[in-house]
């Protein structure tokens, strides 16, 4: 569960815009220990952009930004990161293991851990995201599922007191997605670190996310599911009519005025991103 009273980042009347466009504005937002906070909005709405602005890589055009009371910065290792499921050619061949290591030592400039000490460490975060199995294959051999797992231990691996997620679902199908979101789950709660999830589908979150943060035209609203994702709450950020449908336990978002915001084939189904 959520510990506002201890408020790991802190964004405050924050801008950002990319080529001259504007992506948001005047954005409040106070993440706790313990929150899990999901990301949404339409393509191009700036939400991968939020993640890469509080990794440090992108100056905010406007306002302030803080992780543990202290201004941003870049290459800070408590804040873990997760990409979506994506391998090129040249990372195919890398074991499971050696990607888990780059979390120890990717952000050093010295010799980091003694060789023992440090296969020890790697063995421990392997063994907690439960894929020792194939921790010694090269990635190019693993599932999407398996390779998120290894992802996770190597974001776990600076012991991260934030974990920024971007899109970690893409491309996994429904058995898979359901893994993962209960992986980082169990980590969040065991280790109590905050949680900023990227995602185009809200549902497979639905019963883990504390809020939500939707992303559309230049502005934001955020929230508990139920009270962000509405027709007139999400009618008024668009300024245009939108139907959010609650169907079979699931959640329906229809007429929003970004075509691409859709799920598969369906240009009017589950909230995208």
């Amino acid at each position: 569960m959520s510990d506002l009273t201890s408020t790991v980042l802190a964004l405050s009347g924050a801008a950002l815009s990319l080529g001259g466009r504007v992506l948001w504005r005047d954005l409040d937002l106070a993440i706790g220990a313990g929150e899990f906070v999901a990301v949404l909005g339409a393509n191009g709405s700036g939400k991968t952009s939020l993640l890469r602005a509080v990794l440090g890589e992108y100056r905010l055009d406007a306002g302030e930004a803080t992780f543990l009371g202290e201004p941003l910065h870049r290459g800070d290792h408590r804040i873990g990161y997760v990409p979506q499921q994506r391998l090129s050619e040249a990372g195919a061949m890398l074991r499971g293991r050696d990607l888990v290591a780059l979390g120890l030592t990717g952000h050093q400039w010295g010799p980091g851990l003694p060789s023992r000490r440090r296969r020890a460490a790697v063995d421990r975060l392997i063994a907690e995201v439960g894929a020792s199995e194939y921790a010694d294959a090269p990635l190019g051999e693993l599932s999407g599922g398996e390779q998120q797992r290894l992802r996770i231990a190597q974001a776990m691996a600076g012991e991260p007191r934030l974990l920024l997620c971007d899109e970690p679902l893409a491309s996994l199908d429904l058995r898979r997605q359901a893994e993962v979101v209960d992986l980082i789950d169990q980590q969040r709660r065991g280790h109590g670190f905050a949680v900023l999830f990227v995602t185009h589908d809200v549902n497979p979150v639905l019963e883990v996310v504390d809020r939500v943060l939707y992303l559309g035209n230049e502005r934001f609203r955020i929230g508990t599911p139920d009270q962000v994702l509405r027709s007139e709450v999400l009618s008024d950020l668009y300024q245009a009519p939108v139907e959010v449908v609650h169907a079979a336990g699931r959640i329906l978002v229809a007429g929003t005025p970004d075509q691409s915001h859709h799920v598969g084939e369906r240009h009017h189904a589950e909230v995208q991103a």
